[in-house]
């Protein structure tokens, strides 16, 4: 993919995209492993974990990457992409409780970087699933939307918190994203190469149907709670 055409800038739109509306807790976790550092150091703790954490991530979706020429992987890859875009829909509070933070600057950058590596497993496949091999791609996202999440992130959950359609728009581009990874399975991938219709029905369907399943749980979620509130009073 040429870095000067539209197809690559879109690309990267969309990496960045799904980097953001999957990174909700990441700045969560980093307050909460620097909270117990002076405040001159937890400026360090953030910007060496990041630092850190970037690193890490790169690495792991590369490495995807190139896995995801093995056959069948961009059907596992897929299919669960579409769980996460379906969890998060219909994601419930987290205490993030096993998250400890750290006595001492290396103590809190060594949390960070776990704690981001372990959380940023959806972030790996979905990128590496909207790269379409480019490693330049996985890079450049990377690069811009950590640093985004780690200084910004505040205002991005806000937003969220305040338009719930976001998160809604975000879990539709994680159904895109899972959607051509299936078709591009070897397997499959002549069969919607050679027919569009089926190809576009497909995508369309994959994203209806995890939206439509995200808003019956929360709508099932939703009459849960008003029941039980009636209950009790």
């Amino acid at each position: 993919m040429d870095v000067f055409t539209v197809d690559f800038w879109l690309a990267l739109l969309n990496i960045v995209f799904i980097d953001l509306i999957l990174a909700g807790d990441n700045a969560i976790v980093i307050g909460m492993a620097a909270r117990n550092l002076p405040q001159h150091q937890q400026k360090k703790a953030v910007l060496w974990g990041t630092v850190g954490a970037i690193g890490i991530r790169i690495i792991a979706t590369v490495a995807v990457v190139r896995l995801l020429g093995l056959p069948w992987l961009h059907l596992a890859g897929g299919l669960l992409l579409l769980w996460i875009a379906y969890k998060l829909l219909v994601q419930e509070d987290d205490k993030h409780g096993d998250i400890k933070a750290g006595n001492t600057l290396w103590q809190s950058i060594q949390t960070i970087i776990i704690a981001d590596a372990a959380m940023g497993i959806d972030n790996v496949i979905a990128v590496a699933g909207a790269s379409h091999g480019n490693t330049l791609l996985v890079i450049l996202g990377l690069l811009i939307s950590v640093p985004v999440i780690v200084w910004g992130s505040t205002l991005f959950i806000k937003l969220i918190n305040q338009f719930t359609w976001i998160i809604y728009l975000g879990s539709g581009v994680l159904g895109y994203t899972a959607a051509k990874m299936i078709t591009h399975e070897k397997a499959f991938e002549g069969f919607f190469k050679d027919n569009p219709a089926f190809y576009w029905t497909f995508v369309i369907l994959v994203i209806a149907l995890i939206i439509a399943a995200g808003l019956l749980t929360n709508n099932r979620r939703k009459h849960a709670v008003q029941e039980k509130s009636r209950e009790t009073v």
